[in-house]
């Protein structure tokens, strides 16, 4: 399956992403924040698939990060996750570069079917 960098600070949305994806076979990388992702990012070289990660967090925010992978590794698909009104608004001047925002809270169908779509979507 794919490889996906998982950037969440919250350690139960966290938990439950990893669950989530990994019940559909797809080798994860998790990061507490942007940097630590940013750093994983350049570690392996680009050969994530997808990076999802969440808007707010602390040291470097997912919008932040989006625009550094986006520049960087530009074959990585990228997927934000949100529960901010006000952050969904700022993710969605970033169309060119982000795949899809999935609003918090969801389900773990609702992230599986996203996964699933930006990967299908990636190729």
């Amino acid at each position: 399956m794919a490889k996906i960098l998982v950037a969440e600070d919250d350690d139960t949305l966290r938990d439950l992403v990893v669950r989530a994806l990994n019940d559909d076979g797809h080798e994860l990388t998790v990061a507490t924040d942007g940097v630590a992702a940013l750093d994983a990012l350049n570690r392996k070289n680009s050969e994530f698939d997808l990076l999802l990660t969440d808007v707010k967090m602390p040291v470097m925010d997912g919008i932040a990060l989006a625009l550094a992978a986006g520049r960087d590794h530009p074959d990585v698909a990228i997927m934000l996750m949100t529960g901010f009104a006000d952050q969904r608004e700022r993710a969605h001047g970033l169309d060119a570069l982000v795949h899809d925002v999935i609003a918090k809270p969801f389900s773990i169908d609702q992230i599986k079917g996203a996964v699933r779509e930006a990967l299908v979507q990636r190729h």
